[in-house]
Formats: C-alpha cells, structure tokens, sequence
C-alpha cells in the first residue's frame, strides 16, 4: 500500500450509471469496497474514488450537497503523461455521457505560455474533471 493516497468522496444521482461511466474512462471498480451504497473506483495506485449515493453521502457531512448541476463545487485536475492522453481521456468522457466545457480565452494563453495543455470534461453527475499536461524540466 502506498504511504499516501487520495480518496475522494463524490457524491452521485444513479450509482450504476456512475460506475459505467469511470469504467468507461478505463479506469476500475474495486468490488472489495462497493456495495448498494457506494463504489470505489481505483483511477490508479494513489488515486480512488468513492462514488457514494446521496442519500449514504449525507451521512458523511450535515452541509447540504452542492447542486453540480448548477453549480461548480470543485474541479479535479489529473496530471497525465501526454497531450494525447489528455484528449483520449476526455474523448472517453464524452462517450460514456459527459460534456466538454471550453476553457476561457485567458485560460487557452495562459497554458500556451507555459506549454501546459488540458481540457476539461463534467461527469453525468455535474463533477468537473480537467485532465492536463504539462511538461516538467528535467535535471
């Protein structure tokens, strides 16, 4: 096991269609950690997801769920090896039932400046997602 790890707790509308989703994206479900209430997607070695129903979800937190329909309540950056990982990655998105939403123009010169390349993706269930790449110097 990894001395870190991430979790994050997402809150969803239809569990089923949520893991048809993620699984779509290549990633999988650990069936060792979903029942009727939750699903835990591993995206990689450090890296799950805990795709909770909403009615278990409130048993975590007494604030009330953002409405990610309406509004954005957080966006998960994912840093992946290439530019071409970024597309297939959203390409599977859009597939599976997400939408794309385009960056500002500000955004767009901002990532041509540093070399950065990333577009962003919003799961069924209004999670905003922006998958990037940005080239590291080497030593």
């Amino acid at each position: 096991m990894a001395s870190k790890m991430i979790f994050l707790n997402l809150p969803v509308a239809d569990l089923d269609r949520a893991k048809e989703f993620y699984e779509a994206l290549g990633w999988s479900v650990n069936p060792d950690f979903t029942d009727e209430n939750a699903a835990c997607v591993v995206v990689d070695d450090n890296i799950c997801l805990m795709l909770l129903t909403k009615d278990f979800y409130t048993t975590f937190s007494e604030r009330p769920i953002a409405d990610t329909a309406t509004y954005s309540a957080a966006a998960y950056a994912l840093a992946l090896p290439d530019r071409q990982e970024v597309d297939d990655l959203t390409e599977a998105a859009l597939k599976a039932g997400g939408t794309e939403e385009t960056s500002k123009n500000e955004r767009r010169t901002q990532e041509a400046e540093v070399g950065m390349y990333g577009r962003t993706f919003i799961d069924p269930d209004g999670h905003q997602w922006e998958p990037f790449y940005m080239p590291y110097p080497q030593p």
